[in-house]
């Protein structure tokens, strides 16, 4: 996909059938909720490696369109490195400043040259990996609702993610932000490198999304992707 490898991101409206949406949020809404990795308060509802704590969502998700994109666009050997679902509720007043994504979630604490820092949330350690490994990872954020400005919209920097690991003040086309609005049942690519950031919600409308991660990297002895799907399995 030429948009995605040029701009660092890209988005494809109606991707799934409104059956599959449905689906989606019917097994999510139906989850117990009382589990670790779920979290919920008056602006956020989370669940972290959702694929793990719902399985049932792995079969709805990858359906042969989306194996189908992510061989032809990056490759036969890539995996789910990470699964969290967020709500974001109407009039959550919370937004996340211009960043790049520059951790993965591991299973342990280790020293090994080019790791660090680790950071440890919900008994998980995440950690910044050399750069080689974020440049050939990528993310697809499926939208189970409509977003745009109202509700939080992901704004994202077009290209920002080509020249690697940077501060946002060493961005130079920072006037060329764009926001990103995606429909409900679309999906959005996103390269981890690229600088995006999301505002506060203005209307009563919810932000649901399913946030993948996606690596083909092993890493070092020593550590472990904290979850590790094969999602070309799932029938």
């Amino acid at each position: 996909m030429m948009e995605f490898h040029k701009n660092g991101f890209a988005v494809i409206n109606d991707f799934y059938s409104k059956t599959e949406r449905n689906t989606m949020i019917r097994l999510i809404e139906n989850a117990v909720t009382d589990k670790p990795g779920f979290r919920r308060s008056n602006d956020l509802f989370a669940i972290r490696q959702v694929l793990k704590e719902i399985p049932e969502l792995a079969c709805i998700v990858f359906n042969e369109k989306l194996k189908r994109l992510i061989v032809a666009d990056f490759g036969e050997n890539y995996f789910v490195s990470k699964s969290i679902y967020f709500d974001k509720p109407g009039q959550s007043n919370w937004f996340v400043a211009y960043h790049q994504d520059l951790t993965i979630s591991v299973k342990e604490k280790t020293d090994l040259p080019g790791y660090g820092p680790f950071t440890k949330k919900q008994d998980q350690f995440a950690v910044q990996p050399p750069v080689a490994v974020l440049e050939k990872n990528f993310t697809i954020r499926i939208h189970l609702d409509d977003t745009d400005a109202s509700n939080g919209v992901l704004r994202v920097i077009p290209a920002s993610h080509l020249p690697g690991i940077r501060r946002i003040e060493e961005v130079d086309n920072f006037h060329e932000e764009v926001p990103c609005p995606v429909g409900e049942a679309g999906i959005m690519l996103m390269h981890p490198l690229l600088f995006h950031a999301s505002g506060k919600s203005t209307s009563a409308r919810s932000r649901r999304v399913l946030h993948i991660e996606f690596s083909n990297q092993e890493l070092p002895e020593g550590l472990t992707w904290s979850e590790r799907f094969d999602y070309s399995s799932v029938s």
